[in-house]
């Protein structure tokens, strides 16, 4: 693969605002230990208005590849060489790969977050109404990668409803996307046969938040939540206590990981080492899997 280098050490990292809770640098690190492959994979704390210095740093410090998160995952693009099919279909980047100073843009959130789905909640997603919470990066990706499912409609809640509009209008050639105000979903849930959080709300250290008001699930619907920490969300035990299918965003966490680390390293990712990590990371032991499926997914 371009711009690596299999005896060298391979520095990767992840860019954020805020980055201390995230769980990559775990679950990377075990992964390249895993590979046999040495180097580091560090938190980067970057503030919005570092982003274009952080990039450039990139290419100066010699990174291999970095992860990008909340907030940057749409501003990162203006910075880029390169934009992958991916990227372009999402219109965010999620994940870096520097080839000798040119640096091309992917997104791995879509194709994580589906192929954890259907693996784990809705083996069919064709012909599903769907209702996705939240319009930044990590949402468009999966909208993207959704559309692919040939679901019967998309809709798109945002507390900025002009710019779920805007968003939903950029997909229409694709399938049947709306957009609509975060304030009116009371009146949406009920049409939903997947409700999806892509927002933060909810995530350590806010883990009694939640973007949707108590009482509004109903039986048989699915919940699903990109947030992996807490492992469940006050969304998610919300669903569970209205009679919902649960999805968490573990699985997405740890499928756009590996999907990012096999682009920087040309080899299969390690994902049952990369999930062990994190189980272990939250104190999850197997009886404790168990209790917290029991029917449903985490």
């Amino acid at each position: 693969m371009t711009g690596y280098i299999r005896n060298t050490d391979m520095l990767l990292g992840v860019m954020g605002d805020p980055i201390a809770q995230s769980k990559s640098p775990l679950m990377h690190t075990a992964a390249l230990k895993a590979l046999g492959i040495p180097g580091a994979y560090v938190p980067l704390h970057i503030a919005p208005g570092q982003l274009g210095e952080a990039v450039q740093a990139i290419r100066t410090l010699g990174f291999r590849g970095v992860n990008v998160t909340i907030p940057h995952k749409i501003a990162v693009m203006d910075y880029l060489d390169k934009l992958d099919a991916s990227a372009v279909a999402g219109g965010a980047v999620n994940t870096i790969v520097n080839d000798n100073g040119v640096l091309t843009g992917y997104n791995t959130d879509g194709i994580g977050y589906v192929r954890s789905l259907k693996a784990e909640a809705v083996p069919d997603l064709s012909g599903a109404h769907i209702l996705v919470l939240g319009a930044g990066g990590a949402a468009r990706g999966i909208i993207s990668a959704l559309l692919q499912e040939n679901p019967a409609s998309v809709v798109i809640a945002n507390r900025t409803a002009d710019k779920a509009q805007e968003l939903a209008a950029s997909w229409q050639a694709a399938g049947i996307v709306t957009g609509a105000a975060m304030e009116n979903i009371a009146g949406m849930i009920p049409d939903a046969d997947i409700v999806i959080n892509t927002t933060s709300v909810g995530m350590f250290p806010y883990p009694n938040d939640t973007p949707v008001a108590s009482g509004l699930f109903r039986k048989g619907q699915v919940v699903s939540d990109l947030i992996y920490n807490p492992l469940r969300t006050r969304l998610l035990e919300e669903g569970l206590q209205a009679g919902c299918t649960i999805h968490g965003g573990l699985g997405m966490f740890i499928y756009q990981g590996a999907y990012a680390l096999e682009y920087w390293t040309g080899e299969a990712a390690p994902v049952d080492i990369m999930r062990q990590t994190l189980l272990e990371a939250f104190g999850v032991s197997e009886p404790d899997m168990k209790m917290l499926k029991q029917g449903n997914n985490i």
